[in-house]
């Protein structure tokens, strides 16, 4: 039997057409589309060239991160608004018969902005899911339809108005979506209870690289696997996703307490690492590491939030039981349907209705950059002390956010799907920088504190790999430059995305699309299995 060997693609093989360096040739494009959609379709509501007057307001309306909204961030060569999936798949079909990359965009959310962006194509075609947004909820069967472009905010709306007593487990963030949140995972308070976005994902409809839409039984065991938490950007794009609702009770608890240093925050931050992850699964107790105005000094705080799935009195006697050092007492704890929860969640703690989480401008326009990290041991007291000192020192530019794992997150296999994070880890960080000031001199400092903050925190976090989220998408950990990049240069941010899952996506992507037509500067790498031992000739071209 002739050998397997494994060879990468990193590149669009040989079908690939030198990309146009603009739409000379439009009208072949233009045919092409016409020839793919509805005779009645408006193509100038479809299509959005850079002469267009509706090209710039479209393209920035969603671009969350400021970062890459400056007139140095590559432009799309064309914008494609689908309204429906046939849309999407025209729009795949005339992308790759033309040579043009695409990149697909369903929410404002992407930390690293490669939704929208390319650092490695001179030229793309951005395709703009937001019209892609309705959400049908099947309360008897206990299921949701939802398509790639509708919010967090909407989705837990709509399934609120269909019934009190149903949920979903999934971000705080109401105006993500829900496209690339659950492909890439998806946690939230409720996931200590019902695991991921991803793990509650029943069946999808995407487009892949041939054009075709598929559901989960066309597309198979391996893709439907791949999809749900290995980013479905690196595979095709994702039309909408069947989701199971979970229950929750009538009424939900909830409280914030704050405590600084001098009330002994760092203390209880040690403490709380050893306790969350083993609180009953009704109850997720996550911290915030931030500054605040405390009179005329700015001070750090730790903000201890808590969801617990019942009433107070249920939330008082768990926290009396497993972590009375808090000291939570009656009045720090507010009863609410789950709905207002969300709302509380997402930051509207003054009684705001929960319309508020429909409203898509609800997120202020930023720079920011964000790192991720997982924390399998406890960290000591004294090094609590020491990344408190860190936080605290003069020019200090972010915050630290700490979601503890344990609960189902934790019973679930590493490779139920490609998010591998399950039972070992204590808790999960996010550092977080955010500022407002346009210059060089801001985005240094800050992209210089939470890089440097990275780099202190190393001994203190997972190793070999140190892990990451990848919807807390990071570039310093690596990128496919330039298109050239291999599968074992790629495993430097692959595995630290996905541990020993990468190599099935990759191997996955080598079944799908083996050319690599759906990629970025950290997507997944199509790994061959071919027989005998002789290399397979790859196209030099890059995107």
């Amino acid at each position: 039997m002739a050998a397997v060997s494994y060879l990468s693609l990193s590149v669009v093989a040989c079908l690939c057409i030198v990309s146009v360096s603009s739409l000379s040739d439009h009208e072949s494009f233009l045919r092409c589309i016409s020839s793919h959609v509805s005779p009645t379709t408006n193509l100038s509501q479809l299509l959005y060239l850079p002469n267009s007057p509706d090209y710039s307001s479209l393209l920035f309306s969603s671009i969350q991160n400021l970062r890459f909204a400056s007139s140095e961030t590559s432009k799309p060569l064309l914008i494609v608004a689908p309204a429906d999936e046939f849309q999407v798949q025209a729009s795949v079909i005339c992308c790759r018969s033309h040579g043009l990359p695409i990149r697909a965009r369903s929410g404002v959310h992407d930390y690293e902005g490669l939704s929208y962006r390319s650092e490695k194509a001179s030229s793309f075609v951005l395709l703009d899911l937001e019209k892609l947004r309705s959400v049908t909820v099947d309360v008897e069967h206990g299921v949701a339809w939802v398509e790639a472009g509708a919010t967090l905010g909407e989705l837990y709306y709509k399934v609120s108005e269909k019934s009190g007593r149903l949920g979903f487990p999934a971000g705080v963030c109401p105006t993500v979506a829900v496209g690339g949140h659950l492909s890439g995972g998806g946690f939230g308070y409720l996931s200590r209870k019902y695991g991921l976005a991803a793990d509650n994902i029943l069946d999808a409809k995407m487009v892949d690289a041939d054009g075709r839409i598929l559901d989960k039984e066309s597309m198979g065991e391996n893709l439907f696997w791949a999809i749900r938490g290995g980013g479905g950007a690196s595979f095709g794009i994702i039309i909408s996703w069947k989701v199971k609702l979970v229950p929750v009770p009538a009424t939900v608890s909830v409280f914030t307490v704050r405590r600084t240093r001098e009330q002994g925050a760092i203390e209880l931050v040690y403490r709380w690492q050893n306790t969350a992850h083993k609180l009953h699964e009704d109850l997720l107790l996550r911290v915030d590491i931030v500054h605040v105005n405390r009179g005329d000094r700015k001070v750090v705080e730790a903000a201890f939030r808590s969801l617990f799935l019942g009433h107070c009195d249920g939330l008082l006697q768990h926290m009396g039981e497993h972590f009375p050092a808090l000291g939570v007492e009656r009045n720090d704890c507010i009863e609410m349907s789950w709905m207002d929860s969300a709302v509380y969640a997402a930051g509207y703690t003054n009684g705001e209705p929960a319309e508020i989480l429909v409203n898509r401008e609800l997120q202020p326009k930023d720079f920011n950059k964000g790192k991720s990290d997982y924390v399998t041991e406890p960290i000591l007291v004294s090094g609590w002390e020491a990344i408190w000192a860190r936080l605290s020192e003069e020019g200090a530019a972010g915050s630290m956010h700490l979601d503890p794992w344990g609960g189902r997150m934790s019973e679930i296999s590493e490779s139920d799907i490609p998010f591998p994070h399950r039972k070992g880890n204590l808790f999960i960080i996010l550092y977080l920088s955010t500022w407002r000031d346009e210059g060089v001199a801001a985005s240094t400092k800050h992209l210089g504190w939470i890089r440097s903050m990275f780099h202190f925190m190393t001994p203190y976090v997972s190793k070999r790999p140190r892990a990451a989220y990848l919807n807390y998408r990071d570039l310093d950990l690596g990128r496919n430059e330039e298109g050239n990049a291999s599968y074992r240069e790629a495993m430097a941010w692959g595995e630290r995305y996905f541990k020993n899952n990468f190599r099935r996506l990759a191997m996955v992507k080598g079944e799908v699309d083996p050319h690599n037509f759906f990629s970025n500067e950290q997507s997944v790498l199509p790994l061959l299995a071919e027989a005998g031992e002789r290399p397979h000739k790859i196209c030099s071209t890059s995107m």
